[in-house]
């Protein structure tokens, strides 16, 4: 037990250590001498910040190349090519899901027949609560009096997700089988996993017009990633015995891939199908800043006029969908294929899909007959979202909850937030990437801090330095805040099997939730102030912070804490000397989660208002600047990447230390 703290910092030679630890005291030495000269006006301002006249213009060239491809390589002209058979799927979905007038002219397809599929869907999935949840989902749709405008997202979102799954589950499948396009492939996917999504948006904006049309495309190229990541690494862990076996039976190579190694890889091809469900409703979402019409469209413009009941029911909308969309394909992925009897009827073997058909046809005949059946029209619905404003306006104006919010936002914004940005502003840049490296070298080593120079050096020649200080001051703002509340609500659950499995729902419930339903609080309570934009990151960031550290904790092997008892150790020496230490690797990976999420959210926060780069990244698509949009992208993802590699390497080498499995 005692030699937990010191196997922590076995990890290298003693040498090794030293020289680590001297190379990360000489950073932090030297970035504290320049801030010192700073202050005391003693320091060149060529070495506070890089001077204009050296930065490359990194965003010409990025338009230059952007134009020749276009343009000269005849890019666009195939795109807009593409954009036609794009926006005939398109408008057949539209044409089924909420009327638009365009082929097959079948549509709209009534509520009710899609509330009754969607609960006999979740009776074969989950059984009666899963077909409430699918039915009780559209059902609230249309008495709320948001049917049209959940059906503009869901039809994007049925083409969207396909598209994903096929050209994901296809490039897995290269990645996998060649090791080169594997090599290539990765950089890529850890690039396009931290670029903020307004840098998916443009393009698409671009190439593919603005509407439902650019946000499909978006919303596709956001999903494939994780398709990519779940395939090749399915195919990685099938048996080598289950190959052996189909070799044996003389299978072909397509008949082994066919029906050999993608039914191995069925769970976690599945997972990545969830994922990719999730991104694509997330940024089916956020794509109303190009123009698609929707459910993030009218959260938009509600959030835009401050009509918070409104948004509120927008937002539930949004959440169920999320949360149906999510359990029903977490479903999915653990349920076994039904086998039956040779004799077994067509009609028992297909007794699901026969009723789903049935109840659809009912439905649509019964809603030739009932108009309520077909449509609930606007004076029929039951939004309440006039009386829920009122509601809200009435409850912030009690003094009590007027002063607390005052006194959290006045606390926050005058003596932590704006004096902790003002004082990483005034670090002077070659300082600034010391610090950065010097954390990079202590928690990752030497190639981590090769790279955090790599990054933060590129940042810095972007011309965008102190937008992305700011960035960066907000993201560790809300995660350090997170921290403060997220691992002590994650030590406490953790404690009792009850809590433990309550909390995670409430943390599997919140990760449903798209992120523009946490700047809803946020504002409600805040205003719209710095204040909010780091509430509405806090509450996005806790979420694995708080899940990260149950699962630490529940992992911890039982005979570590049974020999801590049997030495007399207290409860709280138990967890400060034996579990912590060995959650830390797992809690690390929540750590590292949060501030993923955190630089996800900063740019979803830039509606509120800020100064960082969310906020000229929103600019940019009120114009064709790709060059400039590519550049504040990137420099958000190498900045997030500095940090997931370091976290990762940590928690890496914890586990081999500690002799824990990855």
């Amino acid at each position: 037990m005692a030699d937990i703290a010191s196997d922590l910092k076995s990890d290298t030679s003693g040498v090794a250590q030293w020289t680590r630890g001297k190379w990360v005291s000489v950073f932090l030495i030297v970035a504290v001498l320049l801030t010192i000269l700073r202050y005391g006006g003693l320091l060149p301002e060529v070495l506070h910040r890089i001077p204009d006249a050296v930065i490359p213009p990194f965003a010409s060239w990025l338009d230059l190349f952007f134009n020749f491809v276009k343009d000269d390589l005849g890019l666009l002209a195939l795109t807009r090519t593409l954009t036609e058979g794009l926006e005939w799927l398109l408008d057949v979905t539209a044409n089924l899901m909420f009327g638009k007038r365009r082929w097959p002219n079948l549509g709209p397809i009534p509520w009710t027949a899609v509330a009754g599929v969607a609960a006999v869907i979740g009776y074969y999935l989950g059984g009666w609560r899963m077909a409430t949840l699918g039915a009780g989902t559209f059902i609230w749709t249309a008495l709320i009096g948001q049917w049209k405008i959940a059906m503009e997202t869901m039809s994007v979102l049925m083409v969207a997700a396909p598209l994903a799954f096929f050209i994901g589950l296809g490039l897995g499948i290269l990645a996998w089988k060649y090791a080169t396009v594997n090599r290539a492939i990765k950089p890529i996917l850890s690039v396009l996993q931290t670029l903020p999504f307004f840098t998916y948006l443009l393009p698409a904006v671009i190439f593919f017009k603005v509407g439902p049309t650019a946000g499909a495309v978006a919303t596709t190229i956001y999903a494939i990633p994780p398709m990519i990541l779940m395939t090749t690494l399915g195919l990685q862990k099938v048996p080598s015995e289950v190959v052996e076996a189909g070799n044996m039976s003389g299978c072909t190579k397509w008949q082994l891939l066919r029906h050999v190694y993608l039914p191995s890889a069925r769970t976690e091809i599945l997972v990545g199908v969830n994922q990719v469900i999730m991104l694509c409703l997330a940024m089916v979402v956020l794509t109303a800043f190009i123009g698609m019409p929707g459910l993030g469209a009218k959260l938009l413009a509600m959030m835009g006029s401050f009509k918070l009941g409104r948004s509120f029911e927008i937002g539930v909308t949004i959440v169920l969908l999320a949360v149906m969309l999510d359990r029903m394909s977490k479903a999915w992925v653990v349920k076994q294929p039904e086998h039956f009897e040779r004799d077994t009827p067509w009609w028992r073997r297909h007794i699901y899909l026969l009723t789903g058909i049935a109840v659809f046809v009912f439905f649509c005949i019964a809603a030739q007959f009932v108009q309520v059946f077909a449509e609930i029209g606007r004076k029929q619905n039951f939004s309440q979202g006039k009386e829920i404003d009122t509601a809200i306006k009435a409850f912030l104006a009690f003094d009590p909850v007027q002063n607390t919010t005052q006194s959290i936002r006045y606390v926050l914004n005058v003596w932590i937030l704006n004096p902790f940005r003002d004082f990483l502003l005034s670090i002077p840049t070659p300082a600034f990437i010391m610090l950065v490296v010097a954390f990079a070298l202590s928690l990752g080593g030497k190639r981590p801090a090769i790279y955090a120079a790599i990054f933060f050096g590129l940042v810095a020649l972007s011309g965008w330095w102190d937008r992305s200080v700011i960035t960066l001051y907000s993201v560790i703002s809300a995660v350090m805040l997170a921290l403060l509340i997220g691992v002590p609500l994650g030590i406490a659950a953790a404690r009792s099997e009850k809590w433990s499995r309550r909390v995670l729902l409430a943390c599997d419930t919140a990760q449903t939730f798209p992120s523009f339903i946490y700047l809803i609080p946020a504002i409600m309570l805040f205003g719209i102030t710095a204040t909010s934009v780091v509430m509405s990151i806090l509450i996005f960031a806790m979420v694995p912070l708080t899940r990260y550290t149950i699962e630490g904790l529940r992992t911890v092997p039982p005979e570590m804490t049974e020999a801590a008892d049997m030495a007399g150790a207290t409860r709280m020496q138990k967890l400060l000397k034996v579990q912590l230490p060995l959650a830390l690797p797992t809690m690390a990976v929540g750590f590292n989660q949060a501030i993923m999420f955190a630089f996800f959210m900063v740019i979803i926060a830039a509606f509120i208002g800020t100064q960082d780069l969310g906020q000229e990244l929103q600019r940019t698509l009120a114009g064709t600047d790709l060059g400039k949009n590519f550049v504040l992208g990137i420099c958000v993802s190498l900045m997030a990447l500095t940090f997931d590699l370091t976290i990762m390497k940590w928690a890496t080498d914890r586990k081999k230390a500690l002799g824990l499995p990855d």
